[in-house]
């Protein structure tokens, strides 16, 4: 399956934003991707009230991705805030294209490093896969790649991938850690993990996670595939889903759990 990841930077104009979507999108699909996905906060960058900018998935922001993917033929995986309870929103992934429909809500809130997404974003509580074209991948956004049980889950619902979206916040280490976490859940759930970030903004110290490119895709042995640096570029690559099942052969890690114990 061929996928392309959009590291762009996304700024608080959801109208902006979508523009952007179509012409990456468009970019990707006229290089033979079949699904295209961008990072966290792609309708509207961490730093702008998001309560005001929540949309439901069936609002014109979304509708607005859905034509671009129908447009493409592509299936097109995109963050996006939508309303929750109690004034808050959700961080949410649209998956969108042909034969596909689907959205989730970020599980794990980032409160840590000082930022607390809990105060405007409710958390999700459902794991999430999609089929494309008989191919069957998990979604995950940013902080989620801190929690290995959620590829676990993706993996034990069948999926050969998890694409995971992100605006992670920059800092001391942070690279280290992003790269790191995003290998490591590769190999507790031996799947392919299709990470993209919010590219770096350049703007210096924020208060609020914003970006710092490197986004990369993993295989399921732990070792990197590809990657891009820290500015805004698209990457479009290969997934070789029969890999899957001749790594977990050999590592055996999902095989050999014994989840009663820790029970």
């Amino acid at each position: 399956m061929r996928i392309a990841l959009s590291q762009l930077t996304t700024g608080p104009d959801p109208g902006k934003n979508l523009r952007l979507v179509e012409e990456w999108t468009r970019r990707a699909a006229d290089a033979g991707a079949r699904v295209i996905v961008f990072p966290e906060a792609s309708m509207a960058c961490f730093g702008t009230p998001l309560a005001p900018l929540a949309q439901p998935l069936d609002g014109p922001w979304a509708d607005g991705v859905r034509e671009i993917a129908e447009a493409t033929g592509t299936v097109v995986v995109a963050g996006m805030f939508t309303p929750a309870d109690g004034g808050r929103v959700a961080n949410t992934l649209l998956a969108t294209g042909p034969g596909v429909e689907e959205s989730y809500d970020k599980i794990h809130l980032y409160d840590a490093f000082g930022f607390r997404e809990s105060e405007t974003v409710a958390p999700g509580s459902r794991p999430t896969v999609i089929d494309v074209d008989g191919i069957r991948l998990g979604l995950a956004t940013c902080y989620d790649v801190r929690f290995p049980e959620l590829f676990r889950a993706h993996a034990d619902a069948g999926a050969v991938g998890t694409l995971l979206a992100a605006s992670w916040g920059a800092g001391p280490g942070k690279l280290d850690q992003w790269e790191l976490l995003v290998r490591a859940r590769a190999l507790d759930a031996t799947v392919w993990v299709a990470a993209v970030g919010q590219a770096d903004p350049g703007t210096g110290p924020s208060a609020v996670p914003t970006g710092i490119g490197h986004s990369l895709v993993v295989g399921p042995d732990g070792t990197v595939r590809a990657s891009l640096g820290a500015e805004p570029e698209l990457l479009v690559t290969d997934l070789d889903v029969e890999e899957v099942g001749a790594v977990r052969e050999k590592t055996s890690v999902l095989a050999n759990r014994r989840p009663e114990v820790w029970r």
